[in-house]
């Protein structure tokens, strides 16, 4: 059954929001161990929410189902007693929902957005994102590494269609080009 679940992930073409937790779902329906089956399902929605969009990696989500173990819980039972995983779908993805907020909350936007983001890649495209015109040495100062580092993670992700530059060195502006990751 776990040769077929991950069959399945690897060539649905469901959101990843929703495959993640269906897969969740559906790992803990077969529970393949006598114990953790929680926790793995928990570190499977977390690595193929990472794996879609790396930030994700890094949000609570064991400590807000933690705190609503009751839920979580009723949720599956739920999902059990209609053989349909919607009602445990719907309780992950506000779990997620509040995972992102309070990762918002307690770090503030511009810290999640680079911190969560793992490479200087992903801190980049953050960085660009929120300030287009920002320069070369306030990217390298604002992300900690040199200035050469910085243009050469510019230059790849130029290369890779994730960024483009508008006009020229002075006056010209970064664009974050959109569909990357999804």
């Amino acid at each position: 059954m776990i040769d077929q679940l991950l069959a399945w992930l690897d060539h649905s073409d469901v959101h990843p929001l929703i495959a993640s937790c269906v897969f969740h779902y559906e790992f803990e329906f077969i529970h393949p161990f006598a114990d953790g089956n929680g926790r793995m399902g928990r570190l499977w929605q977390t690595l193929i929410l990472g794996r879609w969009q790396p930030l994700l990696a890094y949000l609570p989500v064991e400590t807000v189902i933690r705190s609503q173990q009751r839920a979580c819980y009723a949720a599956l039972a739920a999902s059990d007693k209609a053989s349909d995983a919607s009602p445990f779908v719907d309780f992950m993805l506000a779990a997620l929902h509040a995972a992102m907020r309070e990762a918002m909350l307690t770090t503030g936007p511009d810290k999640v957005s680079g911190m969560m983001s793992g490479k200087v890649s992903g801190k980049i495209l953050a960085a660009v994102g929120r300030r287009p015109g920002i320069a070369i040495p306030e990217l390298a100062e604002l992300i900690g590494v040199s200035t050469r580092t910085i243009e050469r993670h510019l230059r790849k992700l130029q290369e890779h269609s994730q960024l483009r530059r508008v006009g020229g060195a002075k006056g010209g502006h970064w664009e974050v080009i959109a569909g990357e990751g999804e």
